[in-house]
């Protein structure tokens, strides 16, 4: 027990004028998910995508928005719990073109489990038949996940400031020592802080790496072989258009692209980093590329073979590169990971990265 005049602070009524939840101790719950549905309508309708010179989307409607909010208060510690599936409509048009398409968008992982750059969109048009509107399609993947990324970053930031901005109660202890409600963490705002702690230390170790050794075009060096299996959500036509059309290249690249996708045509990506040629092409099956980076000993190309399986839901992809110079290999193999496959994901939502 307690001595006399030392009684568990936990049980202590300060003078407060509600005489509630004193000390924030009882666990205290409070729905929001009425709120969120409005909050997350008023972020996400008329969302415009566009590209300069390309043409320009919008969100016209949302169709839907099915799940659930709510807010917790136990110890002083905000808890957030929410899940959503958000369903809209969009419309676009080509620069040049008056004709009118449209499609759906859906947001199927908006939850306490994923930060906001973990959020993914899938993307379909009404007709799959139209080349017009595959491009669109394309363009509201690419523009459009990072400003939805963005918008549910400001439904998570609005969900802890806004709606639960009254549920922590002042106390004499936070009163006196100058404290405020805002000085509280939620335990998923450390989680955060944890998270983005941990990438940037990864960022800054993957940028600290040594400059490629340049070798002139007759001194002798070692070569070998590297083999990579990566899956994405998403059709094997869908991967290959991303490997070979020019303005798929472009959108993960994020640099100017020359390609020329026919057996013999050649590619320049990342402002002429790689270069190379096509050797073979099986659409939706095989590609086949002379491919080569800047820094390589001068004239000297890899043969890189990308084979597409279709599996049932979602798609492998099997590179194997011969030829790597011996002392590239690990920024190559890194090269083709981060560059190449997680910038696809990131870029046009075809699954979360696992590096």
């Amino acid at each position: 027990m307690a001595k006399w005049g030392e009684g568990d602070p936990r049980w202590i009524v300060e003078e407060r004028p509600d005489a509630t939840n004193v000390n924030n101790w009882h666990w205290t719950e409070k729905n929001a998910s009425h709120w969120s549905k409005d909050k997350l309508k008023t972020l996400l309708e008329n969302i415009l995508i566009e590209e300069n010179g390309l043409g320009q989307c919008r969100i016209k409607q949302i169709d839907s928005i099915d799940g659930e909010a709510v807010a917790n208060n136990r110890k002083g510690k905000l808890i957030f719990f929410y899940e959503w599936i958000i369903k809209c409509t969009w419309i676009g048009i080509l620069n040049g073109d008056s004709t009118e398409y449209s499609g759906k968008l859906e947001i199927p992982n908006l939850s306490e489990e994923n930060s906001s750059d973990d959020i993914t969109i899938d993307v379909s048009i009404d007709d799959p038949n139209s080349a017009q509107a595959e491009i669109l399609k394309q363009l509201v993947r690419t523009k459009g996940l990072s400003i939805v990324q963005d918008r549910m970053k400001q439904y998570i930031t609005a969900l802890r400031n806004e709606f639960a901005k009254d549920m922590i109660k002042p106390t004499k202890l936070s009163e006196s020592s100058g404290g405020n409600i805002n000085s509280f963490q939620t335990e998923q705002q450390l989680e955060e802080k944890k998270k983005s702690e941990s990438k940037t230390t990864a960022s800054k170790t993957a940028t600290v790496s040594k400059k490629p050794d340049q070798a002139g075009g007759d001194v002798p060096f070692e070569t070998t072989s590297l083999k990579l299996i990566e899956n994405f959500k998403c059709t094997a036509e869908e991967i290959y258009k991303t490997f070979t059309e020019e303005i798929f290249l472009q959108a993960f690249t994020r640099n100017k692209v020359k390609c020329d996708p026919v057996v013999g045509g050649r590619f320049s990506l990342m402002d002429g980093n790689i270069i190379g040629k096509f050797i073979q092409l099986e659409p939706n099956k095989l590609i086949r590329q002379f491919w080569r980076l800047k820094s390589w000993p001068q004239e000297h190309y890899s043969e890189v073979e990308i084979r597409i399986e279709q599996q049932s839901d979602s798609t492998q992809i099997i590179l194997e590169q011969n030829g790597v110079p011996k002392l590239n290999l690990e920024n190559t193999e890194e090269g083709w990971k981060k560059h190449y496959f997680e910038s696809i994901k990131r870029t046009f939502g075809f699954g979360a990265s696992f590096y």
